[in-house]
């Protein structure tokens, strides 16, 4: 990284969690990605203008506070970090180089993708600027190749996606800097939740943000210490 800049962050945004605390809907697979009832989650992103332009892939959508934290998740990012889970519903060894990804030829990150995993597999290039790099060797690896990729887009932060153990692993070693947790009023019953196995929650962190629309509720908490 360039010595004379502000150190870069690795950013959650736009985690979206039902009422229940859950991220992900159960039994996530092919034909559910995002488990089932999982899509509910989400509907509020679509409705929005940078949702429709980004991720939909069309125009129009609404302004107002959904959009404004929808827009900050794809400002200042250099590189994404994601898991496997996330990346595809493959598991184990992969059996070809056939997956790529769930969103088509044109993945709209547009920048550097690291995607953990157990099993190694050579990068590929997508079109648009996205290119998945699969890592073998734990958080920290990825974290710090993340980095550096993104110092190459003008020093710019890291962003964090999921599936919820991913975002886990990164909160128990203290290595999220900004969170954005989305509560979206759904029940989904089970499924996978963000906060399981933290007790009273993430230690160090404090909200230092909180808005609602009329479809969901924003907060942000900051890192709050080393």
């Amino acid at each position: 990284m360039s010595y004379g800049r502000a150190m870069p962050k690795l950013r959650v945004h736009c985690l979206a969690m039902s009422v229940d605390g859950y991220v992900a809907g159960p039994d996530q697979d092919l034909e559910h990605p995002l488990g089932v009832g999982g899509p509910r989650l989400h509907e509020w992103v679509f409705a929005t203008r940078t949702g429709q332009r980004i991720i939909g892939g069309g125009e129009g959508g609404e302004a107002g506070v959904d959009d404004d934290f929808v827009a900050r998740g794809f400002t200042g990012i250099g590189a994404t970090i994601m898991g496997r889970n996330m990346f595809g519903p493959v598991r184990g060894a992969w059996p070809n180089d056939d997956w790529r990804g769930w969103w088509g030829d044109e993945p709209p990150f547009h920048h550097p993708v690291f995607v953990l995993t157990h099993h190694p597999r050579a990068s590929i290039a997508m079109e648009g600027g996205t290119t998945f790099h699969f890592v073998t060797d734990g958080i920290e690896a990825a974290l710090e190749r993340a980095f550096d990729a993104a110092d190459g887009a003008d020093g710019a932060d890291v962003r964090l996606g999921g599936g919820a153990a991913t975002v886990q692993q990164y909160l128990r070693a203290g290595l999220v800097d900004d969170l954005h947790v989305v509560i979206v009023p759904v029940l989904l019953g089970k499924g996978e939740r963000l906060f399981a196995g933290f007790g009273g929650g993430p230690e160090g962190y404090e909200c230092v943000e909180f808005a609602a629309s009329p479809a969901v509720a924003h907060l942000r908490f900051a890192k709050t210490s080393p």
